[in-house]
This record gives structure tokens, C-alpha cells and sequence, in this order.
């Protein structure tokens, strides 16, 4: 059953990507984009974990764990700069 729900799956991830791809690049203002980027990241980890039962390889589960801490560390920095115009205090 899962080989059969898996495509499914990271069919509809990679169609929300490409949304949220959409929404980044013609998003009205920085708020939505910084949104629109952390959905970006999040989703990116949904599929490569899908992608890593997919093809049983570990890989993928430590390339998501990459993504997460650098994905996390970017939406603060970029929320920082977005309330202060600065980044360091």
C-alpha cells in the first residue's frame, strides 16, 4: 500500500513547492515572502523524507535535518531584519 500512496505524495508536495515557489517570487510584500519561504523549507522536508522511504536510503533523512537547522536559522534572521532593519544588535 505505501508504494502505491507514495507518488501520490510526493506529487502533491512537489505541486505545493512549486506554489510556494510562486508565492515567494510574487508575493505583495516581505512578510508573505519570508512566509512563504519557511513553507518553502518545510515542504522541502516533507518530500526528501518521502523521497528517502521512496529509495530506502538514509541520505535523504540527513540532507533534511541540513535543511531544517539552515532553513530554521533563515527565517529568524530574516524575521529579525524584517522588525529591527538590523541583524546584529
Amino acid at each position: 500500500m505505501l508504494a502505491n500512496v507514495l507518488p501520490w505524495a510526493i506529487g502533491g508536495f512537489a505541486l505545493a513547492l512549486l506554489l510556494n515557489a510562486w508565492r515567494l517570487l510574487r508575493g505583495p510584500g516581505l512578510p508573505d515572502r519570508i512566509l512563504a519561504l519557511d513553507t518553502l523549507y518545510i515542504n522541502t522536508l516533507a518530500l526528501l523524507v518521502l523521497l528517502g522511504v521512496w529509495f530506502g536510503t538514509d541520505v535523504y533523512f540527513e540532507v533534511a535535518l541540513l535543511i531544517a537547522m539552515l532553513g530554521f536559522i533563515g527565517t529568524v534572521v530574516l524575521s529579525k531584519y524584517l522588525l529591527r532593519g538590523d541583524i546584529v544588535e
